[in-house]
């Protein structure tokens, strides 16, 4: 018999000094690519929403990684992303 493990998490996190940089130009590719931040995670993205400074993100996470983890690299990639959006 094997086993079966659900976890869910509602991760919320919000811009440097709650910059509104998060424009609306931008948000829906934001999103798509923290979705695929988490899929490369083992993880899998069941919503996510948010304002112009901050995101909220429904998420099953993967039980072998530290939900830690997994949220510094959501925020530094996403980061990374946004950084590289407003040099082009």
């Amino acid at each position: 018999m094997g086993s079966f493990t659900q976890l869910n998490y509602h991760i919320i996190y919000a811009t440097k000094y709650r910059h509104p940089s998060i424009v609306p130009d931008i948000r829906e590719r934001l999103y798509e690519y923290i979705g695929g931040t988490i899929r490369a995670k083992k993880g899998a993205l069941v919503e996510i929403g948010g304002i112009a400074d901050h995101v909220h993100i429904l998420a099953n996470l993967s039980p072998t990684l530290a939900v830690s983890d997994v949220v510094r690299d959501i925020k530094a990639n996403s980061s990374h992303w946004m950084n590289d959006q407003s040099e082009i």
